[in-house]
């Protein structure tokens, strides 16, 4: 499977700047994406928190591994943590 990365920066509530990738099939439209995003940022009590286009970009398309293209196949997209996500 072929999926779209989005490159994330979001500020949280702590004013602390949280870094992660949504991964999503290479087909799904940005408003998509960032619904994706916002349902991710309720997991780890960040909901509220602004997320559009300033805050989401899209990086490039690759090929998944099977435990990504899983995931995805099973809820939409997958997050990949990278900073201060916790």
């Amino acid at each position: 499977m072929k999926i779209a990365v989005w490159d994330t920066y979001v500020i949280r509530k702590d004013e602390k700047i949280m870094h992660f990738d949504i991964l999503v099939n290479e087909n799904n439209d940005a408003d998509q994406v960032f619904e994706y995003g916002k349902n991710y940022h309720k997991t780890v009590s960040q909901d509220g928190q602004s997320l559009t286009s300033k805050e989401c970009k899209f990086c490039h398309i690759d090929k998944a591994p099977e435990a990504i293209e899983n995931q995805i196949l099973k809820n939409g997209f997958s997050i990949i943590e990278m900073e201060n996500c916790n």
